[in-house]
């Protein structure tokens, strides 16, 4: 059954007739994740979420569309690993200039860049489209929607329990056995201020940990994926509903 929220689907027939007023635009990576999840572990999960999340504000009457989602994200430090592919922030800042610049015209009053990548940052982008563009930008980090403290006992970023109990929750037949999976033991750095996050240095990956993970995904179960995707979809569903109702030209009060 067609998901009239979700672009991929829609015919022109559909489209001609619908009055959008949030376009949301998932951006993940194609990247290692240990030895136990898929390389577009990132796409996958930011799909699904911005989804079900579109879906359940669909329900409430706002009118979200979820375009396709552009499958590859800043990894320049990962250059060295086999078929992670790396885009740079300065090709993500035209792509996403294209996009706006497209909907815009097009009469979309706002756009969410629905980001599932750590090493993507699109705020400095926004800064700098959003006075060349009519439509209003955004950006949502999916993750740090809720706080995994109270979901998940190993906080580690990369292929961890978190996203390896979302993955066995949202696409199970594509995550291997957590015997097959590495420990992520990860190195730290050195240098103290780059440990306590006041000073910030990108990770050279390959240094930092032999099975490209980062965080010990051993007590991930998709249990907790599903209570952890559950909060976080329930929060970005109150937020797009908000936004869809929101005037641009009025956004403080």
């Amino acid at each position: 059954m067609t998901r009239p929220y979700i672009l991929n689907e829609l015919t022109w027939k559909t489209v001609r007739d619908t009055r959008y007023d949030v376009a949301v635009l998932p951006w993940g990576a194609t990247e290692a994740h240990n030895y136990h999840l898929p390389y577009g572990t990132d796409n996958i999960q930011a799909d699904e979420v911005a989804a079900r999340a579109a879906e359940r504000a669909w329900s409430r009457g706002a009118k979200v569309v979820v375009l396709p989602a552009v499958p590859f994200g800043v990894n320049t430090g990962q250059l060295d690993i086999p078929l992670c592919i790396n885009m740079n922030p300065s090709t993500q800042v035209l792509v996403l200039r294209d996009v706006a610049m497209s909907l815009a015209g097009q009469g979309i009053g706002k756009l969410v860049v629905f980001n599932g990548h750590g090493a993507n940052d699109f705020r400095q982008m926004i800064r700098e489209l959003q006075p060349q563009v009519s439509l209003f930008l955004c950006t949502v980090n999916w993750y740090k929607v809720v706080d995994p403290k109270g979901f998940f006992t190993d906080l580690g970023d990369h292929a961890a329990e978190l996203e390896t109990s979302v993955m066995q929750h949202i696409a199970p037949d594509l995550v291997l056995p957590l015997s097959d999976a590495g420990s992520g033991a990860a190195r730290k750095f050195k240098i103290t201020a780059f440990g306590e996050g006041w000073a910030w240095a990108p990770r050279n990956w390959r240094q930092v940990t032999d099975d490209t993970g980062s965080g010990n995904p051993a007590a991930a179960t998709p249990e907790k994926g599903k209570r952890y995707v559950e909060a976080v979809v329930g929060k970005i569903a109150e937020f797009f509903v908000q936004l869809a109702k929101a005037d641009a030209k009025s956004m403080y009060e």
